[in-house]
């Protein structure tokens, strides 16, 4: 019997406008607690690799809009999966993709609640207007802790440790010109050649000391940003970006600030954007599942709110793609968000 992973019910936090409002445990903008080697992280209220494939594969069963796909295997032999709800080939068509770096879990939970709400029959008439493809654990070997190299440093606790890196310690997320490795070359040969796709949420997390106008961030956005991206490609992806800005930051519980990320096109949104001219945005989240940094980790009673910020962008962006309001949104916050601030330690990017 598959054990129960999260406790946090998507039916009480989504209802057929959105996001319902729902109280949360942490009481302001991104203040859940630290790890500071105190704070819990317990790994085993995350879905393993096999119980995400068993999710995936019961709603499959159940939801007739949905279709599984296998898009390739990591370097360990893990099938890699990507949830299609392809009703016309005609539709723009977003993309969502998470872990890449297998230490960043909480956008997969919240990925994987979204695809539940996808078979409730709440969003019938929206799935009639855009097409959604999920890959929710690119790095599973990572998510396993199944790697060439000791972790023993790490700090979570709950049977297994995630780490960043695929199996032999290569970052996928700077592997978009490259493509040495299965697993990135799975997403590229597979899915962003194989299917028309308009826009994409690369969803990761970052560290846990980075602040707003002296409150820490929830997370934060950044669009493509290397030079060779179209004019039109760019608009669409600041868009994008305002859909979600505006979804998550007034809140209460949302605090986003502009991610200070790198040009390179090896990096996942700058890739896409110039190869396959798909408009991009990352969305970094607060704190990290499991790291051999302290301050990088974020501590288990952090997970509702970022789980929860997760289905809001992931809901609120196919919503304004499926009504058509992602083409008039006003951009201009970009001009004025602020770059976050990281108190006190450099944190890894992206």
């Amino acid at each position: 019997m598959k054990k129960k992973v999260l406790a946090l019910s998507l039916t009480g936090l989504m209802t057929l406008g959105g996001i319902a409002s729902v109280p949360m445990t942490v009481g302001a903008v991104g203040e859940g607690p630290n790890y500071g080697g105190n704070e819990s992280i317990q790994t085993s209220i995350l879905h393993t690799y096999d119980s995400m494939t068993d999710f995936l594969r019961t709603q499959d069963a159940k939801q007739s809009a949905m279709e599984l796909e296998v898009i390739g295997k990591t370097i360990k032999g893990r099938d890699i999966y990507l949830a299609k709800y392809m009703s016309n080939p005609n539709n723009p068509t977003i993309l969502f993709l998470t872990q890449q770096h297998g230490n960043e879990q909480l956008t997969t939970e919240g990925a994987l609640e979204f695809i539940k709400h996808l078979g409730t029959g709440k969003m019938k008439g929206v799935l009639d207007k855009v097409n959604i493809l999920v890959i929710p654990m690119l790095n599973a070997d990572g998510a396993m802790g199944d790697v060439n190299f000791s972790l023993d440093d790490y700090v979570a606790d709950g049977g297994r440790h995630l780490t960043r890196y695929n199996a032999v310690g290569a970052d996928l997320n700077r592997d978009h010109v490259d493509k040495k490795y299965p697993e990135t070359q799975a997403l590229h040969n597979n899915v962003l050649k194989k299917y028309k796709i308009d826009y994409m949420i690369d969803l990761h997390h970052q560290g846990t000391q980075s602040e707003r106008d002296g409150k820490y961030v929830s997370g934060s956005l950044l669009y493509p940003t290397n030079k060779n991206v179209k004019p039109e490609v760019l608009e669409r992806s600041k868009r994008l970006g305002a859909v979600v800005f505006n979804a998550v930051d007034p809140t209460g519980w949302g605090h986003l600030a502009k991610y200070n990320g790198g040009d390179g096109e090896n990096i996942g949104r700058n890739g896409a954007a110039v190869q396959y001219d798909i408009s991009t945005l990352l969305f970094e989240m607060r704190g990290m599942s499991d790291h051999n940094y302290e301050s990088y980790a974020i501590g288990q009673k952090s997970n509702g709110y970022l789980i929860k910020q997760t289905i809001t962008t992931l809901d609120a962006s196919v919503r304004a793609i499926a009504d058509g309001s992602i083409e008039t949104v006003d951009t201009s916050f970009w001009d004025t968000l602020p770059f976050q601030n990281t108190r006190p330690s450099q944190e890894e990017d992206e």
